[in-house]
């Protein structure tokens, strides 16, 4: 049976000023980040529902019946502000339900909940992710730091495995490239940490696997595409069995 997944986020628009002598002008792009995750997990045949971080606020489920159309949620470089403020709370001051509280339970009730990394997951840049303290963080098999979580290094990290036997390594080549950032995480107690950065780069957990009343949780500390993930990981043979072996086990599979 096919894996269905609810990806969020992995999208951000830029705005930048040109200026060129007297004259300046401004432009915006809209950019994704996912199209090399979607794209292998489409080979290896789980179904993904795409949903952008700007769609996100009005195109979230705002019920349980909502999420009960996927197997998986994943949670990619969007910060918990898109899903406390969707424009009914922000513009018109209206009541609507609490999605991250309507996330842990859908957890609770057997849904698999991954956070992907990134300066929007978990705490994030200047901590503008703001997931530490929520329900969802109640539901991860991590703690979030109160403040900026990121740990940039320019210098490349190569993932260490600790639990090489586990369900989302099978099939997974030993020879990991470097990655060049993660968000700092605290596992906490009775989660399998699997994968970790060397000793000499701090030993912070990079995967981390648990579970949440009947469901399945996993939290991956760095990102799913650049900067954090370059090219060389990105063109990994083992790219897409790592993702994939992920979004399986979180839904109950292994």
């Amino acid at each position: 049976m096919m894996t269905r997944l609810l990806l969020v986020g992995e999208s951000w628009v830029s705005s930048a000023s040109h200026f060129k002598g007297f004259d300046q002008f401004g432009s915006v792009t809209f950019h994704t980040g996912a199209d090399r995750f979607v794209a292998g997990m489409g080979k290896a045949g789980i179904e993904v529902t795409y949903m952008k971080a700007h769609e996100a606020a009005e195109g979230f489920p705002f019920s349980q019946d909502g999420l009960a159309a996927y197997d998986v949620l994943m949670l990619s470089d969007i910060g918990a502000n898109t899903l406390l403020l969707p424009p009914d709370v922000w513009l018109r001051g209206q009541r609507v339900p609490n999605r991250l509280k309507l996330i842990e339970s859908w957890v609770s009730g057997g849904g698999g909940l991954i956070m992907i990394g990134g300066y929007m997951t978990f705490q994030g840049i200047d901590g503008r992710g703001r997931w530490h303290r929520t329900p969802v963080e109640r539901a991860l098999p991590v703690d979030c730091l109160p403040h900026d979580d990121r740990v940039e290094m320019p210098e490349g990290a190569t993932p260490e495995t600790v639990a090489p036997d586990h369900p989302v390594l099978d099939g997974v080549p030993a020879d990991w490239p470097y990655l060049l950032g993660v968000n700092e995480l605290t596992p906490k107690p009775g989660a399998e940490v699997i994968l970790r950065l060397p000793q000499d780069q701090g030993g912070l957990p990079l995967l981390v696997t648990g579970s949440h009343g009947k469901g399945r949780t996993l939290a991956w500390a760095s990102d799913m595409s650049e900067h954090w993930l370059p090219t060389p990981f990105l063109d990994w043979p083992g790219y897409d069995r790592l993702f994939a072996n992920m979004v399986r086990w979180a839904a109950g599979a292994g």
